[in-house]
This record gives structure tokens, C-alpha cells and sequence, in this order.
């Protein structure tokens, strides 16, 4: 497990110095006082460093913070469980309904589909959900 060490924050960009750098656009977990955050690495730095976003508020953080990397990117649910859902961008549901647990994630950041995998129509699909309206748009296969 590569840990490291927090070295700086400016508002929420945070640098972090590791002994083997994590990838740029991999999750570092900051392990705070008041629950762990999740950053994502934008930059490496000459002196072993790395200079990571975080995904929430950096109040109450403090240099010398333990951080782990977890070598993989940030990852979302997808499938079906997710239509009609509200996530935030690490892929916790943030709607009054129950949380996702198991099924397939995918990293957010991914290829374009291929042309063939593409539809041309688009398709409109009204959803209802405590009686507020909600339309899906379709566009893949």
C-alpha cells in the first residue's frame, strides 16, 4: 500500500508527497480527523510530490495527514440500478433514495464509443418519480 504525507493545501488543491508517485487521475483517500476525503492527482512534482484536487471541503485538514494511494481512478456505479438516480461525482447517490451497493463501476474517465457502437436516433423516455418529471435521453446502443 503506498502512503504518503500531506504537505500543503490551497484552498481545495492539496500536494501530497509520496516515495512512489501515484498515477495522474488516480483516488488518494486523505484519512482527516473527521472522515477520509477523496482527491485526484492532476500533477507530479520534481521534488516527489504530487498536486491533487479534493472532492470536498478541505476545512479542518491539517499538513501531515496520512493519504493512501489507491491505484485506480475515481469509479462510478452504472447499469440500470442508476436510471432515475442523482450522484455526485464520486458516484455516492445523493437523492432520497437507498444506496447503491455491488453491481459494475466504471472509471470516469473512458474512451469515446465507437462509431458503430453509436446510434443515430434519439430516443425520449419520460420518467416519474414522486411525481416529479424526469426525461432520459437514449443515444447509445
Amino acid at each position: 500500500m503506498n502512503k504518503g504525507i500531506l504537505t500543503q493545501i490551497i484552498g481545495s488543491v492539496v500536494d501530497v508527497k509520496f516515495e512512489v508517485l501515484p498515477a495522474i487521475k488516480s483516488a488518494i483517500i486523505i484519512k482527516g480527523d473527521d472522515g477520509d476525503l477523496v482527491a485526484e492527482v492532476q500533477q507530479h512534482s520534481q521534488d516527489g510530490s504530487v498536486r491533487a484536487l479534493v472532492f470536498g471541503p478541505t476545512e479542518g485538514l491539517s499538513r501531515g495527514l496520512t493519504v493512501i494511494d489507491t491505484e485506480k481512478p475515481v469509479s462510478v456505479p452504472v447499469g440500470e440500478k442508476t436510471l432515475g438516480r442523482i450522484f455526485n461525482v464520486l458516484g455516492e447517490t445523493v437523492d432520497e433514495g437507498k444506496k447503491i451497493t455491488g453491481g459494475e463501476v466504471w472509471p470516469i474517465y473512458r474512451s469515446a464509443p465507437l462509431l458503430e457502437d453509436q446510434t443515430e436516433d434519439i430516443q425520449f423516455s419520460p420518467v416519474s418519480e414522486k411525481g416529479r418529471a424526469k426525461v432520459m435521453i437514449f443515444g447509445m446502443k
